[in-house]
């Protein structure tokens, strides 16, 4: 059977998915060098009352090009999966990435699960060739960066 019957043939069985990226046009995007120039973008995460788990993809320039709301969690905690975090990140092609989420209670600590998380999703873009660049945890008491007070993840 030669591929052009074969696919005659699946595609009445098997939807054909395809992928479109629209570009909408806006502002341009500025290169994210340290963690205090993700500040903004994490802001309003200090205002929830539950926790939220956000990934911003970033281009090879580290310039945000997309946003993914991953995770709606309750007062304590918000279940990730490196499946949902790395989907978004590469239908929009992303070089790499920085997760974020919030402590309503407003520790600034992270907890064994967001270590552990971390951990986990770096390997995971490893393997997948997307880094992950940090893990932000916002709080109404500021930010806090994985990357500068557990770097030793990332080695």
């Amino acid at each position: 059977m030669n591929s052009r019957i074969l696919k005659k043939h699946l595609k009445y069985i098997v939807p054909e998915m395809r992928l479109a990226l629209i570009r909408e046009p806006g502002a341009n995007p500025l290169p994210i060098n340290c963690p205090d120039d993700i500040e903004r973008f994490v802001e309003p995460l200090r205002h929830y009352a539950e926790e939220y788990f956000v990934v911003f993809h970033l281009s090879a320039r580290n310039e945000i090009c997309n946003y993914q709301i991953v995770s709606h969690g309750s007062l304590a905690a918000s279940l990730v999966h490196p499946r949902e975090v790395f989907k978004g990140a590469l239908i929009a092609n992303s070089f790499a990435l920085i997760v974020a989420h919030n402590h309503p209670g407003g520790s600034l600590t992270p907890s064994r699960e967001d270590l552990e998380t971390t951990e986990t999703l770096i390997k995971a873009g490893d393997l997948l060739g997307v880094k992950v660049i940090d893990h932000i945890i916002v709080s109404s008491n500021g930010i806090a960066s994985l990357r500068e007070t557990n770097g030793y993840m990332w080695t």
